[in-house]
């Protein structure tokens, strides 16, 4: 099933328990004299139906007869119940009111979608005239117009809608797809009866009235604009300063970038296909599943009638779609995968993660290394004392934040991975609203993977880190002891960087490319993959931070003196604020591009949101410097705003709960989990939780039982739990906007914009 498309599916479900009605209905009672005269005038009526309708088309086994009713060009399928008088009738008569309900639903939604997909297949015909007109142009520059002796073999385009006629076989209302495929059909059959000859005449015949009636390819061409989004910020610079819809100037590169989108384009063509086709599959089996279920508990003979009148409605006859995938097959195949047919169909057919066993096997080993390694941490630290060393301070303030880095990556993983399982549990859509790659998405398990993975490393640093520091013969090595947090960033950092098809590449490669476009906020479409990892840095301030003190402690020298002078130092002070704003600054972009674009005054409080917060967080940040009682003034009052403004929003619109007017009060209409008490909790986590980040400006930085960067270690935690809370709650909204507007696929933009004569 198609996650977005669930309230258009019969609703089997509904069906059941109606039929479970009419089960219970129908037990035997204990007879008595009115039950005997209500069963005589049952048989009499039944016996009156028999003889008034002897021209009926009912035979006399059957419970219901089927019809048919036209009201213009809607049509709608109904059926007649017989024996409502008999006991339980009134269930029976509902339970096929409801079925003819929800299959009038199902095919009405069938037949919008084929002829949705019927106009795309026209326009895709037009693009891929466009298309081989230009590869014609670029590949062979010399070639005139007149010089093209037949036109090209293409989805639709070799036949134009102006054709009425094929060797007297009509053609109109039918799509160009299925009108080439005609063409075809007739040339092989004629060759087929009169031999190789027709081969040279039939087919130039047939070539020559499809010419008569459409434009040489090479004379669209003047008429057309490029219409390919920029990819880069400097491509975006000139889209914004030149049209927005140049001409063609028959480059190789323009050619390349209009055959990567008119390949995305007929795969995700080719998948709406196959969707809708399966689509028809699940609702008929469903159709035919209940029906028989009612034969079973009533024991009347209602289902061959039913399925009859379902095999003669759209829905029972995918012909159309059969035809158009089978046209859509043959045009990629020879027009992108060099007439290779395997090549062709391993790239349009839907591809299927198949998760591995031995990630499970090692996620499992991982995870129990990484509870020894905490464990043999906390023995090491009681046996030695260290908490009560001389050098305890000094651990603190320079190796512990290299080592939480680490910390806020495997938490975030951790809860990253919790997301997966209950996206998928149930039933959000994530890799679609996300844009992976068919077949590239991680599953919780790779993820919870990596995450221990990480783990493992990252403790058996530490142990390592702490034993050499403690041993009296490794204890002198103290620039080597010094360098094991920066050894393990840098193998962290190859792995992500690494271009070898290892450790998941095009996950990794995904992630890179959207850090890019944020990098380059606001010379990039905002899409929600982007907005959402922007989202995830906000959470992870600290992160940046302990990034910068890397830069600090490690460029500046510092680890070979076991000293940190890094507070001392104006740059590093200045950076402090910068990397903590930079976060929320590109949210802030990305709501001020996403206004130019969908003219929506939402972005505007959405972007004033997020600059309240940079606001928030350089007052934070000039208090934690310790700038003076106006600085903690300005902090706390900057944080109230932020806070209250964040939440709200979390709540509002990210989540879409506390609607007041819901059938779920405070809440919303539609809840993927039933136990509405999961969203007043999560309300009520979120506040609680965005409060944590107030402890600096409430004067609680330090405390006597615990370390000033433990403190903010815990806070950075509760941040991270927040984001991961947040995470589903927003997918789950952005799903179901999804599915109250059946969107299921994303919008591929085409290649080429033409004027009305092309048309």
């Amino acid at each position: 099933m198609v996650p977005e498309w669930q309230e258009a599916y019969l609703d089997y479900n509904n069906l059941k328990s109606i039929l479970k009605e009419v089960s219970i209905s129908r037990q035997p009672k204990a007879p008595d004299a009115s039950g005997k005269l209500k069963r005589k005038m049952s048989l009499y009526r039944a016996f009156s139906g028999l003889t008034t309708q002897r021209n009926s088309p009912r035979k006399q086994d059957d419970a219901i007869i089927t019809n048919i009713v036209h009201n213009g060009s809607e049509e709608s399928y109904q059926s007649m119940f017989f024996m409502s008088s008999d006991q339980g009738g009134g269930n029976e008569v509902l339970f096929f009111r409801e079925l003819d309900a929800e299959f009038n639903k199902v095919v009405r939604f069938y037949k919008k979608k084929v002829g949705e997909l019927t106009v795309e297949a026209e326009e895709l015909s037009k693009q891929m005239d466009i298309l081989v007109a230009l590869r014609i142009k670029v590949e062979k520059p010399d070639v005139a117009s007149n010089d093209v002796d037949e036109p090209v073999d293409l989805a639709g385009t070799a036949a134009s809608s102006t054709v009425n006629s094929i060797n007297g076989r009509s053609t109109e209302g039918r799509s160009r797809f299925e009108i080439t495929q005609e063409v075809e059909t007739v040339d092989e059959e004629m060759e087929a009866k009169e031999g190789n000859s027709y081969s040279r005449k039939g087919s130039r015949r047939t070539t020559q009235t499809i010419q008569e009636h459409r434009p040489a390819s090479l004379d669209l061409l003047p008429h057309v604009r490029i219409n390919i989004a920029p990819e880069t910020p400097v491509s975006t610079l000139k889209y914004m300063v030149a049209s927005s819809k140049a001409g063609l100037s028959y480059k190789k590169t323009e050619l390349r970038k209009s055959e990567e989108l008119m390949t995305r384009a007929l795969i995700e063509f080719y998948q709406k296909l196959q969707v809708l086709k399966g689509y028809s599959f699940l609702n008929i089996l469903a159709v035919s599943k209940i029906v028989k279920k009612y034969d079973k508990i009533t024991s009347r003979r209602a289902s061959k009638v039913y399925l009859e009148m379902v095999d003669k409605s759209p829905l029972g006859s995918t012909m159309e779609v059969t035809r158009l995938i089978e046209r859509v097959e043959a045009v990629f195949i020879k027009h992108f995968a060099n007439g290779n047919r395997r090549k062709g169909m391993d790239i349009l057919r839907r591809k299927i993660r198949r998760e591995k066993h031995g990630i499970t096997f090692f996620s499992g080993v991982f995870f129990g290394c990484a509870m020894a390694l905490v464990a043999a941490i906390i023995v090491v630290i009681h046996l030695r004392n260290i908490f009560e060393s001389t050098g305890r301070s000094q651990y603190m303030d320079n190796i512990f934040p290299l080592y939480s880095l680490f910390g806020f990556i495997i938490l975030h993983l951790m809860m990253y991975s919790g997301n997966i399982y209950f996206w998928r549990r149930y039933r959000v859509n994530y890799s679609f609203m996300f844009g992976f790659k068919q077949g590239t998405e991680l599953s919780h398990r790779e993820v919870f993977f990596l995450s221990t993975g990480l783990a493992v490393l990252t403790l058996a640093c530490v142990l390592s880190h702490l034993d050499m520091e403690v041993d009296l013969k490794t204890k002198r090595f103290e620039a080597i002891t010094e360098s094991i947090p920066l050894a393990l960033l840098t193998v962290l950092l190859l792995i992500i960087f690494c271009p070898f098809d290892i450790i998941f590449r095009s996950s990794r490669f995904f992630l890179i490319r959207s850090a890019f476009h944020l990098v380059c906020t606001p010379f990039y479409k905002v899409t929600l993959e982007d907005f959402f990892l922007a989202d995830q840095l906000t959470s992870q301030v600290q992160a940046f931070r302990s990034l910068e003190f890397y830069i600090c402690y490690y460029g500046w020298g510092d680890f070979i003196r076991r000293s940190n002078t890094c507070k001392e130092d104006k740059v590093f002070e200045a950076f402090y604020f910068v990397v903590a704003i930079i976060p929320y600054w590109i949210r802030t972009l990305q709501c001020l591009r996403r206004l130019i674009e969908e003219k929506d005054v939402m972005h505007v409080f959405n972007g004033l949101k997020y600059f309240s917060t940079v606001i928030a967080v350089a007052m934070r940040t000039g208090n934690d410097l310790n700038m003076g009682m106006t600085w903690r003034n300005l902090a706390a009052v900057s944080s109230v705003i932020a806070t209250i403004s964040g939440t709200y929003w979390d709540i509002v619109w990210d989540w879409g709960l506390l609607r007041r007017n819901s059938k779920n009060p405070w809440l919303r209409d539609k809840l993927v989990i039933s136990n509405k008490s999961v969203y007043f909790a999560a309300i009520v986590l979120n506040i609680l939780l965005r409060l944590a980040w107030m402890q600096s400006v409430l004067g609680f930085r330090e405390a006597p039982f615990i370390h000033r960067q433990a403190l903010i270690a815990i806070v950075a935690v509760l941040e991270i739990i927040r984001r991961g809370i947040w995470n589903f709650f927003r997918l789950e909204n952005e799903h179901l906007n999804n599915v109250g507007k059946y969107r299921a696929f994303d919008s591929v933009p085409l290649p080429f914009d033409y004027d009305e004569m092309v048309r």
